[in-house]
């Protein structure tokens, strides 16, 4: 399903991981695809409320959780920087679609990384 808001179809998702060796392409490539079918998901069914979001949010980030071992297969890993991309895109993706009040941490409140 393509992405319809503007605001996230114009957003490079996780750019600085991209710009940052540290982190292989195809692992962040499919980082951002978690991202995109967070959104996807939220524009098929729009949440709600926040509780609904966090429902969202929390699937997606148990996909990253699964992630973290791609990460060190390719010896790299979630590490400070990747944490914080990763979080602020949760958060973009709160602000884009209407839920300014978004807890950042609650967003990726299962994280394991």
């Amino acid at each position: 399903m393509p992405i319809t808001n503007q605001r996230v179809a114009a957003h490079r998702f996780l750019a600085g991981l991209y710009e940052d060796d540290y982190f292989p392409h195809r692992v962040v490539d499919r980082g951002r695809d978690i991202l995109l079918r967070l959104c996807a998901r939220v524009e098929a069914d729009p949440p709600g409320d926040l509780t609904a979001l966090y429902t969202l949010t929390h699937a997606a980030t148990e996909e990253f959780n699964e992630l973290e071992a791609a990460f060190e297969e390719a010896g790299s890993e979630i590490e400070t920087t990747a944490r914080e991309e990763i979080g602020e895109a949760f958060w973009f993706v709160a602000q884009a679609y209407g839920f300014a009040d978004a807890d950042p941490e609650e967003l990726i409140a299962p994280r394991e990384w």
